[in-house]
């Protein structure tokens, strides 16, 4: 066979694959990846149940979250490089297998360690889900249909979040926490099958990408990790093991900040970067992926703190409190598609401007609850903040890649969705430490008022010791027991104004934020299609 034939046999055998309906295949990979994005938030309202199931505090429980954010962040830059060796359907088939294997074993996990661990190895398999599912997307549709697969595609990555809080409520209420994992099993295995059928790989490009070479950064890669885990043990355990009173801590953030900081000297001189810093230069991409970490603290810290308020403060059930987050999801994706009409109008750094002063104004009316706040105010308030997340993923991802070459984009998406997964992680660390700490706080300046030279605490704890002698109890008794009631009312309203504390200071990191959007070049929305992770 002369050489001049083979390029000829190679192009039949790889374009001689039959045809499959397109919006099968955005089924088949969207089911995969709504599996994926949903698991960052059913846990949510479930985590009071969790850490009691687990003789855990709420606050260990959090891990759950963060364990599976950081590893998901470590993954998303090699998903390229993962797709080109193994070919994108094997390795979007390896994580939904990995994913679907770790749900399980979250499901069966009898201790917290253990379900942190398993969470982990489930983060790293969901993180390439949806970089790949985007590129067999794109393959897959005419670029005339492009943009409408694209819209619903990123409809069911919002929808995912917003039905996941009250999914998980009503699963742990009806059966148990672990079914929020076990649900994932049947998915997985209905994706498999499908994706098995309907995909089809790009092999000529595998093939030209595996002649010419593949080099991977495992120096930048191992760096990473380190950085980011030793990171996160710090934020995870930092609260309990008394910060840098404990020396463990103070070594593992030695290590982090060392790997770090020798993480950012490699890859400025990398030949192929894990992650390419050199992006930073452009001032337009540096502050949006700054932004994107600000979203992700603010998102998903805030996302913490409102169901765990609702059940160990107001005696909310799971399934209620996601009642209470859900009309906020819905509100969030019915302003998408008013969003994408704004920027073929406006720039999209007044579309973010808009959005931060409306979080803001959210988070500050929550900032505003007490003890008898009702449901409807909760639901509002809520939804109030919600809107404003609306006017800033899309914005942000617009503004960063206005001056990003498109040959860089790639490199780019990875890095803004390191971004926000580093700032949720941070957020939900940050926001379950300064609940502790605020906490103590506000009781140590509120037990001077319960003492016996106090005439209000005095009128309230006769009248309590009068209804509960009412009730039977003898006179010792019920001294006894309602010191303990009114020590537990000023728990209550100690941990109360750490909740609005909180919310507080996150209505201020939005506002501070806004400033920076004034030191970028100014941008068009029109026109500019930026990826949507």
């Amino acid at each position: 066979m002369s050489d001049t034939a083979q390029p000829r046999i190679e192009a039949v055998v790889e374009y001689s694959a039959p045809q499959v309906n397109p919006w099968l295949i955005a089924m088949t990979v969207m089911l995969a990846t709504f599996m994926e994005v949903l698991d960052t938030s059913v846990a949510n309202v479930s985590l009071p149940h969790i850490a009691g199931s687990l003789s855990a505090g709420v606050d260990e429980s959090t891990w759950v979250l963060t364990s599976y954010l950081v590893s998901n962040a470590i993954v998303l830059p090699l998903t390229g490089w993962f797709s080109t060796l193994f070919g994108r359907k094997r390795f979007f088939m390896g994580c939904v297998v990995v994913f679907t294997l770790s749900s399980l074993l979250c499901g069966l996990a009898p201790s917290l360690p253990l379900l942190v661990l398993f969470r982990t190895i489930q983060g790293a398999g969901g993180g390439g889900l949806q970089p790949i599912s985007q590129a067999i997307l794109v393959d897959s549709f005419p670029r005339e249909k492009q943009g409408m697969a694209m819209a619903i595609y990123g409809m069911g990555v919002v929808l995912a979040p917003t039905i996941g809080p009250t999914l998980g409520g009503w699963i742990t209420d009806s059966y148990t926490w672990r079914w929020i994992f076990f649900l994932n099993v049947p998915v997985g295995i209905v994706s498999l099958l499908l994706t098995s059928v309907l995909i089809i790989d790009p092999r000529g490009e595998i093939r030209k990408t595996l002649r010419e070479g593949l080099r991977i950064d495992f120096i930048g890669l191992g760096l990473l990790a380190v950085g980011l885990g030793f990171l996160q043990i710090v934020l995870d355990k930092g609260e309990r093991d008394d910060w840098f009173g404990s020396p463990f801590i103070m070594w593992g953030a030695v290590i982090s900040g060392a790997a770090l900081i020798a993480l950012i000297i490699w890859e400025l001189h990398a030949k192929d970067p894990v992650i390419e810093l050199h992006l930073l230069k452009d001032r337009n991409f540096a502050i949006s992926t700054f932004m994107m970490y600000v979203l992700g603290v603010v998102m998903y810290g805030t996302t913490v703190l409102l169901p765990i308020m609702l059940q160990t403060l107001m005696g909310y059930t799971a399934m209620q409190s996601g009642l209470a987050l859900l009309p906020g999801g819905l509100v969030l994706l019915g302003f998408l598609p008013f969003v994408g009409w704004l920027l073929g109008r406006f720039e999209p750094r007044w579309i973010v401007v808009i959005g931060l002063c409306v979080i803001s104004v959210g988070l500050w009316q929550l900032s505003r609850f007490t003890l008898e706040v009702g449901m409807s105010t909760t639901v509002v308030d809520w939804a109030i903040s919600r809107t404003g997340t609306a006017f800033l993923f899309v914005p942000i991802n617009v503004m960063a890649f206005s001056f990003v070459p498109p040959a860089k984009t790639n490199n780019a998406t990875g890095f803004i969705n390191l971004a926000r997964n580093i700032g949720a992680s941070t957020g939900i660390s940050f926001v379950t430490t300064m609940l502790a700490r605020r906490a103590q706080f506000h009781q140590q300046r509120l037990v001077p008022s319960f003492t016996p030279t106090n005439q209000h605490y005095q009128a309230a704890l006769s009248h309590v010791i009068h209804q509960l002698i009412s009730r039977g109890l003898d006179a010792a008794h019920a001294a006894i027991t309602a010191q303990q009631l009114i020590y537990s009312q000023l728990q209550r309203q100690a941990m109360m104004l750490s909740f609005v504390d909180n919310f507080w200071v996150m209505s201020m990191i939005c506002l501070a934020v806004i400033p920076l959007l004034f030191l970028m070049k100014a941008s068009k929305g029109r026109g500019r299609r930026a990826p949507v992770h």
